[in-house]
């Protein structure tokens, strides 16, 4: 999004263990430092070189269909996990539910701002910001509530249970996003999604075995706890990035 408003900028490769990006454009590299150094992440210039003129990039379609099918995936699992946490009692697997809801909301305003305008995509990131920040906020209250009150104990059965069908789809999507090879911005920032919506299915697991050895739901409404925390920082980063404002064509 910080390189959005910048002409020339063809494609964006990202090495995340190596906390490095590999940036394809005709543009002035100093205009592209520039804007990475306001997201404040120690931002420095490795190496700068030119590549072939006919250089290709991945099919816009075959992302298109990539992050069609993890959005899929993504909200019927929303679905099944907002059923079943009401059901269980299980604050644990409504925050997944919402952390699932949010993933798709991403995944679809994404899709939606495919070849639009940078207002245009700002808007659509203000949208779905705002959207997952209210979510987070009626959860974050949902927790307080059940600390605060009487609640039974969650079914752990059913959280375990659910969970790992959860654990196993989100492992679907990221097996999908991984055949796909594709080094394009939405499609890597998918597997990151994914990937931490993996370790999160893992915590509601584990939360669940703790539920059934201790007798007690503490164990969930942390982990539902921890969840919403996750998903209101990741509103507040989508809206602090919405309202940039597009640079300068250099």
């Amino acid at each position: 999004m910080k390189l959005a408003g910048l002409n020339g900028i063809k494609s964006l490769t990202f090495d995340v263990p190596s906390r490095k990006l590999i940036v394809y454009h005709t543009q002035s590299p100093e205009a592209i430092l520039t804007e990475l150094k306001e997201l404040n992440l120690g931002t420095s210039l490795f190496e700068h070189g030119v590549v072939a003129d006919d250089t290709t990039f991945d099919s816009p379609k075959l992302q298109t269909k990539l992050l069609r099918q993890v959005l899929l995936i993504n909200f019927l699992f929303f679905i099944l996990e907002a059923i079943t946490g009401f059901l269980s009692h299980s604050l644990g697997l409504l925050a997944d539910s919402v952390d699932m809801l949010a993933d798709s909301i991403v995944y679809g305003l994404a899709l939606m701002a495919v070849g639009g305008s940078f207002q245009k995509k700002n808007r659509i990131a203000a949208m779905s910001g705002y959207l997952q920040l209210g979510l987070a906020v009626m959860g974050i209250a949902e927790v307080i509530r059940r600390f605060t009150g009487d609640e039974l104990n969650p079914e752990y059965k059913t959280m375990i249970f659910i969970s790992v069908l959860a654990l196993i789809g989100n492992s679907i999507c990221l097996v999908l996003l991984q055949k796909s090879k594709s080094q394009e911005t939405h499609i890597k920032a998918s597997m990151i999604f994914t990937s931490n919506d993996v370790i999160v299915n893992g915590g509601v697991i584990l939360a669940g075995v703790m539920v059934y050895l201790s007798q007690s739901r503490y164990p969930d409404l942390i982990i539902g706890s921890i969840e919403f925390v996750l998903v209101t920082q990741g509103a507040i980063r989508i809206l602090k990035l919405s309202k940039n404002k597009p640079p300068e064509a250099v």
